[in-house]
């Protein structure tokens, strides 16, 4: 885990503000229109209506994308609109969008059991390439009794898991017109099926004030972190691009909290994190790069697992960095314990999908 004494230069490919497409995980959001797919996004993203609104672009004519953030995309939105409605095929959408997609969240109203539209293209979808879904059940304030509610929900995942051939993850996703969104199932599920994803969307409650400043670039910490997952995958690439997104990181964490890696206070915070975590990650990192190497099974499970532990690492060493340069600026004690239970606190997160 060797640190910058210097502005190293920034990863072959990458721009200051943007991740390339390809690093960039992608929602894919099927259901009728009125299901309540730009209010959710709306509520997983905490924007204006406004701003989702004129923020979704057409990549078909009837499916548009939304990136957020808009000014520098770590999450991409995939709206295929019109299911449902008379005379709209969707063939056309699905076969531009499937490519695209990591995850899928479907979006069905309890009070609209008639899911056939929906069910069908899912069906066409999974029938060419697997990927998760999550079912979200919205509507709730529309079935005001529990048992009807019930009978609805129960209704609509048989129609969704006769077509997929398998028990569909279904949540409660309650979006109240004026009231407070409740999306913690969809998080939470989101979370195991996605975690970049569910870490960028991840509802905070920074309560100190190291982690509200935490708060103001943690948005770049998770692109470099996207970054180095995404470009690991490929044998001995990440040899290369991931310590260089780490480096890079690093050093821009240093000009946002003012404070320069000198040798020394490099050493100070690699002694405070601590050897046995810097060559336990050196370890791992090395097998990982062999690993890859290896016909078939290597270039993927191994990669693909090369790309999240990557992801994950990078994110955990950018958190105790910032946590570290934080006290340095302030001059407050810093106990190396401390240190050590943030980077596993956020390397905990990065893999579950969970803020911390």
């Amino acid at each position: 885990m060797r640190l910058p004494f210097r502005r190293p230069k920034p990863p072959e490919g990458a721009a200051p503000g943007k991740l390339p497409d390809a690093a960039i995980p992608v929602l894919w959001l099927l259901g009728k229109t009125g299901a309540g797919k730009s209010s959710l996004v709306q509520a997983l993203t905490g924007l204006s209506g406004a701003e989702v609104g004129n923020g979704f672009m057409p990549c078909t004519r009837t499916a548009e994308v939304f990136d957020y953030p808009p000014e520098q995309p770590l999450l991409r939105f995939l709206d295929t609109r019109g299911l449902g409605e008379t005379g709209y095929d969707p063939a056309g959408d699905i076969a531009v969008c499937e490519g695209r997609a990591h995850a899928i969240i479907v979006l069905a109203r309890l009070d609209d059991p008639v899911q056939g539209e929906v069910t069908d293209a899912l069906a066409k979808v999974l029938d060419r390439r697997r990927m998760p879904v999550i079912l979200g059940l919205t509507g709730a304030d529309l079935v005001p009794d529990a048992a009807a509610r019930a009978r609805a929900a129960a209704a609509i995942r048989r129609q969704f898991d006769a077509a997929t051939g398998s028990k569909i993850d279904a949540v409660e996703v309650a979006m109240p017109p004026g009231g407070e969104p409740d999306l913690g199932d969809l998080r939470a599920a989101l979370a195991d099926v996605l975690p970049q994803a569910a870490l960028l969307l991840a509802a905070r409650t920074a309560r100190s004030t190291e982690g509200k400043a935490f708060d103001r670039v943690r948005r770049r910490v998770l692109f470099y972190a996207g970054l180095a997952g995404t470009s690991d995958v490929a044998p001995l690439i990440g040899a290369v691009s991931v310590p260089a997104a780490q480096a890079w990181m690093l050093a821009e964490l240093g000009r946002h909290y003012e404070q320069k890696w000198t040798r020394s206070m490099s050493a100070s915070f690699l002694g405070a994190l601590g050897f046995g975590v810097a060559a336990r990650y050196a370890a791992l990192f090395g097998l990982r790069q062999v690993g890859k190497l290896v016909p078939l099974v290597g270039q993927t499970a191994v990669a693909a697992a090369s790309g999240t532990v990557s992801f994950a690492t990078t994110f955990a060493l950018g958190r105790a960095a910032a946590y570290f340069l934080h006290h340095h600026r302030t001059g407050e004690a810093m106990a190396p314990a401390d240190l050590r239970r943030v980077y596993r606190d956020a390397l905990d997160g990065a893999v579950r999908g969970r803020s911390r």
